[in-house]
């Protein structure tokens, strides 16, 4: 009997355990197009399989439709290599030195490059692919390098002709060390790579050779042909791999469980036009970007500002005018949006949205000016649906005094105190971000139920005064309450640019001091928050890779990402008196 001719015995093996595979992350091939053929070189899958993932061929289609349902399907990305790019695609005229050019893949693959890094995607370019991802995300071309160096060798593809510089800190230098030997095959290079790259190897002629993400992102492009060069160019498709399942599991998990951000200030730009449905270049959280982040709640606060500055506020509104319009403008998009999003007042909304396939807003104030020093307002707003109120903001109010504030009352006031026995009455979070370290304390006293900071991180990583000193963590914890570290840059770092590992270093610290179960997420989006890593709602799920990159099992990632903070939610409301 010949077994490779028996299709019982192959089908025999696969069944004889289970699961008939091991999961292996699905990687996306741009194929070439040429005679009205799309292919790709064997090498390429060959690649992929060896490094352990699962190849599919995508085809140069320029249909969005195809391209997102695509995308919603794979977990890597390889553009591989091909002809010149049109120079027109950057608004120059085409230099007699212009290669062939191949407009069946332009459009198709800049679309696919832009879409795929809206969704964090892992991306590997080489050759065309890396000049591919530089010229979709804002960097340039050189239509003919002239320069001594060969770089269209006449070697056979597997022979590497030229060496390049790899610079420290870096995947490649991490990968290769500080130089080595590259085949070549091009004459249109990458001139600017633009803000969201940083060139990491060059050949000795000064030609970029490789680029990697300057936003902490998993994309690299490299000018040479990896899958030609074996176990050395192995390694690259490894690196690709290895992330692509990181980003697999971090869907996973995202599909399985509520994703929920306590704070963010989006509704400050609606009376400026925004649409929601929109993705807008001027807000970090809208359908779009929700979507992309893998997403499904948030709470948008009305914000309102100490002193308003010129316009930040309509001249004939009061406080309490202007929180009422912000919810009715939030309002107004979900009724406009009710197929995709909806407004949810308990936990329980959250999950049947969820389980619908809408995200979430739920509503809150941010500094209790909006109350107006008149008690009964504080029902106005719980009756609008509001889930928490943040006592004040940057300077003393009514009801207590500001981290940034003058010690007007010496923590909390009188009438401050009847707000938050109102608030416990009727099921209102009270939260503590922004507040005096005595106001914090008076109101940790003060409350029936436990209290919130919605969006503070830790004082002994950054001393700014609204910060958490380790014993204001180990109290409020103590009570029940919740810390939610935030993505404002001023207060995860006081010197250099933040970024998402400076993040996760004030949650660690947050959970050496108060345990896995009081802490969460608040990014505080549009209030100025947002950080390289996690600059806004799409990049989300970078946050679940980096806690999966921490061996945070899926029950404490559940908790972080809104279940702790919805424990206390429910306990709120489980002792209010009055429900709405």
């Amino acid at each position: 009997m010949i077994k490779k001719y028996q299709l019982g015995t192959y089908l025999d093996e696969i069944y004889s355990s289970f699961p008939e595979a091991q999961q292996r992350p699905m990687i996306g091939i741009t194929a070439n197009y040429a005679d009205g053929d799309a292919m790709i070189r064997s090498v390429y899958y060959r690649q992929i399989v060896k490094a352990g993932g699962t190849p599919v061929i995508i085809p140069p289609v320029a249909d969005h439709q195809v391209i997102i349902n695509m995308l919603d399907r794979i977990d890597g990305l390889v553009f591989t290599g091909g002809a010149d790019y049109s120079p027109l695609w950057s608004n120059e005229e085409p230099l007699k030195e212009l290669g062939h050019v191949n407009p069946e893949r332009d459009l198709p693959e800049l679309l696919l490059t832009r879409l795929a890094y809206n969704r964090q995607i892992p991306i590997l370019g080489t050759c065309r692919g890396m000049q591919t991802i530089a010229l979709a995300l804002g960097g340039r071309l050189t239509q003919d390098i002239k320069t001594p160096l060969k770089h269209v060798q006449d070697a056979v593809r597997e022979e590497p002709t030229h060496s390049i510089n790899i610079r420290e800190n870096s995947v490649l230098f991490d990968l290769y060390g500080e130089k080595t030997y590259v085949n070549s095959f091009h004459h249109q290079a990458v001139a600017e790579c633009g803000d969201k790259f940083r060139v990491t190897a060059t050949a000795p002629d000064g030609i970029v050779e490789a680029i990697e993400s300057s936003e902490q992102k998993a994309i690299i492009g490299v000018q040479w042909h990896p899958e030609w060069l074996e176990e050395e160019g192995l390694k690259l498709f490894q690196w690709l791999i290895h992330r692509s399942a990181e980003f697999s599991k971090a869907k996973d998990i995202h599909h399985r469980i509520l994703t929920f951000d306590s704070h963010c200030d989006t509704p400050m730009f609606f009376p400026q036009g925004i649409h929601f449905e929109q993705r807008d270049p001027r807000i970090l959280y809208d359908l779009h970007k929700m979507s992309d982040g893998r997403q499904d709640a948030v709470t948008m606060v009305a914000y309102i500002p100490q002193h308003p500055k010129p316009g930040e506020i309509p001249e004939n509104m009061t406080p309490k005018q202007y929180a009422d319009s912000i919810f009715d403008q939030i309002s107004a998009i979900v009724k406009r949006e009710n197929a995709y999003v909806s407004i949810a007042k308990t936990p329980h909304d959250l999950y049947l949205n969820k389980a619908q396939g809408r995200k979430s807003i739920m509503l809150g104030i941010e500094n209790g000016l909006a109350i107006e020093n008149d008690i009964a307002n504080v029902e106005h707003f719980a009756r609008r649906g509001i889930t928490y109120i943040t006592l004040c903001h940057n300077g003393d109010n009514d009801i207590c005094d500001s981290a940034r504030g003058t010690g007007t009352h010496n923590g909390v006031s009188a009438f401050g105190e009847q707000v938050i026995h109102e608030m416990n009455r009727l099921g209102v979070m009270v939260d503590l971000s922004h507040g005096a370290e005595k106001s914090f304390y008076d109101a940790l006293e003060i409350s029936k139920t436990p209290i919130v900071c919605s969006h503070s991180n830790c004082k002994a990583l950054c001393d700014v005064p609204r910060n958490l000193t380790d014993d204001q963590l180990r109290a409020l914890a103590a009570r029940g309450g919740v810390a939610q570290t935030t993505m404002y840059h001023g207060f995860l770092r006081k010197e250099t640019e933040a970024t998402i590992l400076d993040a996760m270093a004030h949650l660690e610290h947050a959970i050496n001091v108060m345990g896995i179960d009081h802490v969460g997420v608040g990014t505080d989006f549009d209030g100025d928050g947002g950080i390289v890593g996690m600059a806004d709602a799409s990049e989300m799920i970078n946050f679940t890779i980096q806690l999966l990159r921490r061996k945070f099992s899926e029950e404490d990632i559940e908790k972080i990402w809104g279940g702790n903070w919805l424990r206390v939610m429910q306990a709120v409301k489980d002792q209010a008196e009055v429900t709405f």
